[in-house]
């Protein structure tokens, strides 16, 4: 029999009604799961819980949070055949994307979700996107971190949340679904990585974490009329990177010719400037139109079809390795865990 096991971090699956409004309850998830027949069926994968403490909405993670997800994966990894990491909705997309880089060599499923209402309540979607992510887990043909919800299920890397009340709460506009549950579970085994794929290069092929540290990782959402000079302060020698999101193709506009020195200060100073578009769909493609062959030439990287989500957990890891800016940028436009292409 397959064996999963449950990380319990928080969010709204397993919330309670409270006073100030639905919030995690410490050892009140764990006695619920027991209660689900489901659960038990011989048809299921066996399973064991950890409980993290503090339990948390994960409008509170950080990059502390990743390395303690990353670092019971592997203190547990040679004990299960998969994992699945039960996490609140509003930075899933940020925690997925972040552990695809960290968990390197990985060869088993690591399937994040989670649920818009909580089981407690009446319709919750609670049931439905564990049930299957546990079956998902045990069956091992995603051998990746990803992203099961609404009957889908996404590369970890490429997901979005698309939606703050819709039960499909998540897309993956640049990459198609690696599976989808209906009557069975159907894999699309061309979207699928391959068992030794790039992740496992750099330690031979051997799962290893990476745990990230701390790193002052900005972000800038172009709009018209947008005041750039407001920006100017935050470019310092202390920032490590900005990701910009950009119109279109990675467009920006040149009215007070303000942002572009800015940048070129900015890379002079070691800051890495990724380049991301504002649209779900398509890809940066720098040099395409006038106002964006600027920024190529100040230095700054694409980030081609990257979600912004893939993008900062892509930089917390690069600069977590020890890298000289030259390596990080040139890692930036290199496909490492199917986050792009």
């Amino acid at each position: 029999m397959k064996k999963v096991c449950i990380i319990y971090t928080g969010g709204t699956i397993g919330m309670v009604a409270t006073d100030n409004g639905f919030a995690p309850a410490p050892g009140y998830f764990e006695g619920q799961l027991q209660n689900i027949r489901d659960l038990g069926s011989p048809h299921m994968p066996s399973w064991d819980f950890i409980e993290f403490d503090p339990l948390l909405d994960s409008s509170n993670m950080n990059y502390r949070q990743w390395n303690l997800i990353a670092e019971t994966i592997e203190e547990k990894y040679d004990d299960y055949d998969g994992f699945v990491i039960l996490h609140g909705t509003d930075t899933m997309a940020y925690s997925a994307a972040a552990l695809s880089f960290m968990l390197e060599g990985l060869d088993k499923p690591v399937v994040f979700t989670g649920s818009q209402i909580p089981l407690c309540e009446l319709r919750s979607d609670a049931m439905d996107n564990l049930v299957t992510s546990l079956i998902i887990a045990g069956q091992g043909r995603a051998r990746e971190v990803c992203l099961y919800f609404g009957g889908q299920l996404l590369r970890g890397n490429r997901a979005i949340k698309a939606s703050a009340d819709g039960l499909i709460a998540f897309d993956s506009p640049n990459y198609p679904a690696l599976a989808k549950a209906g009557i069975d579970i159907e894999y699309n085994g061309q979207a699928l990585m391959e068992p030794a794929d790039r992740n496992a290069a750099a330690n031979g092929g051997n799962f290893h974490v990476v745990r990230v540290r701390d790193s002052r990782i900005g972000v800038i959402k172009i709009f018209p009329g947008i005041n750039f000079g407001i920006f100017e302060p935050l470019f310092t020698e202390d920032l490590d990177a900005v990701v910009l999101e950009t119109f279109g193709t990675g467009n920006i506009p040149d009215y007070d010719r303000c942002l572009i020195p800015l940048m070129e200060k900015a890379i002079r100073s070691g800051t890495i400037v990724c380049v991301c578009t504002q649209c779900s769909q398509g890809t940066v493609r720098l040099g395409a139109y006038e106002t964006s062959s600027t920024l190529a030439k100040a230095g700054a990287v694409s980030g081609y079809n990257m979600t912004t989500e893939a993008a900062i957990g892509k930089l917390y890891y690069l600069f977590s390795l020890g890298l000289d800016k030259d390596q990080i940028s040139r890692a930036m436009e290199e496909d490492l865990r199917g986050e792009l292409g």
